[in-house]
């Protein structure tokens, strides 16, 4: 299928590894112009030079608003506007209650719920009609697993956010969607578990009617798909890409 994203430009925040990198070269194969953010400039580097072809790389951090408006300023002059917006950026933290500390919760609200919200504020001068808004969520929207409610909540602010947003933005053709990811094959769901990582990745693939977890690329066809003009009628969904784990 022809996605219809040559010469698209494409913004994807916390790009330098795993579903983000893998988002980045998605858009890329596709044909778009990717600019790539991430906070540390190695991997940032690392990434634009896996990427290749038109892809870009900036350093920001999407829980500043002056960084993100530095990123936007450079990203109007060397392109007028954005088409594709994804706001991938975002982490979390496993800790039980009675054991979650302030830090914990201010770190994962300001990258995943205040991230999220500047991400998409900030850039909204550079969205016309026909643009694209796709948020990287998570399954624990609605089933975040023991230890994992703070992360849980953030995912889940994003979906109610989502569903005004949509109503906020009618009339203007920029449309604003959901994909959220189960369990994935990256470094950063290994070092989550960290000395227990073998044994959290089995309780996983166990729970998931497919028997396994998702790799990075099939989350990053899904949202392509959503970024895309093949999915011109799609706003406001909530799309899991899970193996179906959710919804048993």
């Amino acid at each position: 299928m022809d996605l219809h994203l040559k010469r698209k430009i494409a913004v994807v925040t916390g790009g330098g590894s795993g579903i983000g990198f893998a988002i980045a070269k998605q858009l890329a194969a596709e044909g778009a112009v990717v600019v790539v953010t991430a906070r540390r400039q190695d991997a940032l580097d690392k990434a634009v030079a896996a990427i290749g072809g038109s892809t870009v790389g900036f350093a920001a951090d999407v829980g500043q608003a002056a960084s993100l408006k530095a990123l936007y300023v450079q990203v109007r002059e060397r392109f007028g506007r954005i088409d594709v917006l994804i706001a991938n950026a975002g982490g979390g933290v496993h800790a039980p209650l009675g054991q979650i500390t302030e830090d914990q919760m201010d770190q994962q609200f300001s990258t995943n719920v205040k991230g999220v919200v500047l991400t998409i504020q900030e850039a909204l001068p550079l969205l016309g009609a026909g643009s694209s808004v796709v948020i990287v969520g998570s399954s624990a929207s609605m089933d975040p697993g023991p230890t994992m409610s703070i992360y849980g909540g953030t995912k889940a602010a994003i979906r109610n956010m989502v569903r005004s947003w949509v109503a906020e933005l009618k009339g203007s053709g920029i449309r604003i969607n959901l994909l959220s990811p189960g369990p994935t094959n990256t470094e950063s769901l290994r070092t989550a578990f960290g000395e227990h990582a073998e044994e959290g990745l089995a309780f996983l693939r166990d729970k998931s009617p497919l028997g396994r977890i998702g790799e990075p690329e099939e989350i990053a066809s899904a949202v392509a798909f959503l970024a895309s003009d093949a999915a011109s009628y799609i706003n406001g969904v909530e799309l899991f890409a899970d193996g179906g784990a959710s919804q048993t």
